[in-house]
């Protein structure tokens, strides 16, 4: 949005004011009617920001086709995170990380140590939200509420929304971004207007990433890594990954280098080999690589059996990557399995 201040997304990038596909795609949703809306797609994709632009739009004093001013009372209420007609629900761990404010009873029980920042939506906020909904407008704009990302309700969570959602109070809108929406309680999904989530084409992402000052090489380069999407891609080249280093990782696995893993939670280890076990799956099958380029990966013919096995270990070691007994030998074992399956023979 022209004269919009920046938001950060969930993966450290803020793609409304710049990406010409999200553009498009708040314009249209602006253009259209509705009290809930559901967007989905891969994570990447912009959800986040579309839901932002959204009832920022629905909010604004001044609004215009293409979405909100960014200059006014409402625009900087929701910067700074204090508008009173604006309800935000997210897991606490994803409020805090964004700087938005847990309710009281929450925020003392967490500082109080009687428990730990929730992973999921929980029913307490959702009431409190559903609370909200009822009230009269402090601006006289309505009300906006924002659920990100919305598959982490669980199903009591869930449940507290159908009603209003079914029977909405006047002036309250709804939006639902989801990276896994068919997590979704049926009953949710069919209560909200669905909008799926746009892939850019590649030429257009490329040349997003390079006015955001990557050279045109590592944009293909971190666009493949991130399976066409452009956010998780610039985000990147803010962490340990950067286009140099995905390139050489097939070299460095076969040569069981792992040193090419160091500095890297163990996760996202974890999620890195997935990419090159699927690549160099695909490549043997005779199909195109989605996460490298063919010319990084190897050119001999390897046994499917020795990839299957290498994809079980793979599956395996996920399921305990988040705490790890020992992240060193599990990054070693890690690096092991991928050197044995990329050096076998048929």
């Amino acid at each position: 949005m022209a004269g919009r201040l920046p938001v950060r997304t969930l993966e450290g990038v803020d793609l409304s004011a710049t990406a010409p596909w999200i553009s498009r795609q708040v314009e249209s949703l602006l253009a259209q009617r509705g009290h809930a809306w559901l967007l989905q797609g891969p994570s990447g994709l912009g959800q986040l920001d579309v839901a932002d632009a959204l009832v920022r739009a629905w909010l604004c004093d001044v609004p215009t086709a293409q979405g909100a001013c960014g200059q006014c009372t409402s625009c900087h209420a929701i910067d700074v995170h204090t508008h009173a007609d604006l309800a935000v629900l997210m897991p606490e761990t994803v409020m805090i990380e964004r700087g938005w404010p847990l309710s009281e009873k929450a925020q003392a029980e967490i500082d109080d140590k009687k428990r730990k920042p929730s992973r999921e939506i929980r029913v307490e906020a959702m009431r409190n939200v559903i609370e909200f909904s009822q009230r009269t407008s402090a601006r006289g704009r309505g009300k906006a509420v924002l659920v990100y990302p919305a598959e982490r309700m669980n199903q009591v969570t869930a449940n507290a929304l159908l009603k209003t959602l079914e029977e909405p109070p006047g002036d309250v809108r709804f939006v639902l971004a989801s990276d896994a929406a068919h997590l979704l309680l049926p009953t949710i999904r069919s209560r909200c207007l669905t909008h799926v989530m746009a892939w850019p084409e590649s030429r257009e992402a490329t040349n997003w990433l390079a006015s955001n000052g990557m050279s045109e090489q590592d944009a293909q380069t971190m666009l493949h890594a991130a399976g066409g999407r452009p956010a998780a891609a610039l985000a990147g080249t803010a962490s340990a990954m950067n286009a140099k280093s995905w390139k050489l990782l097939p070299r460095a696995m076969a040569k069981g280098d792992v040193a090419a893993l160091s500095d890297i939670p163990l996760p996202e280890a974890v999620a890195r080999l997935q990419k090159l076990c699927h690549d160099v799956t695909a490549l043997q099958l005779g199909a195109s690589p989605r996460f490298f380029a063919a010319e990084d990966l190897p050119a001999k013919p390897l046994p499917l059996g020795a990839l299957t096995r290498w994809w079980g270990q793979l599956v395996q070691s996920a399921r305990s990557a988040e705490h790890p007994l020992n992240p060193g030998l599990a990054a070693e074992s890690l690096v092991s399995s991928a050197r044995e399956a990329l050096n076998s023979r048929h």
